[in-house]
């Protein structure tokens, strides 16, 4: 997944400004005690991160 589509996803879940703030500050177990934005900065891949979002913050299937 490249990270454009991952943000479009983003922003489609949570709307473009809160997504930012989510990626930013809320950390996840499972993603290792990080933020989004520090799991993608520590190289995790994109279609992993969105796997682990849609999991915690119980995305639509649709939308995955």
């Amino acid at each position: 997944m490249r990270l454009t589509v991952f943000w479009e996803r983003m922003a489609d879940h949570f709307g473009p400004g809160y997504a930012e703030v989510f990626a930013r500050d809320h950390v996840m177990s499972q993603l290792g005690g990080r933020t989004v934005d520090e799991a993608l900065a520590s190289g995790w891949e994109a279609k992993d991160v969105w796997r682990v979002v849609c999991a915690v913050m119980d995305v639509p299937p649709e939308k995955h």
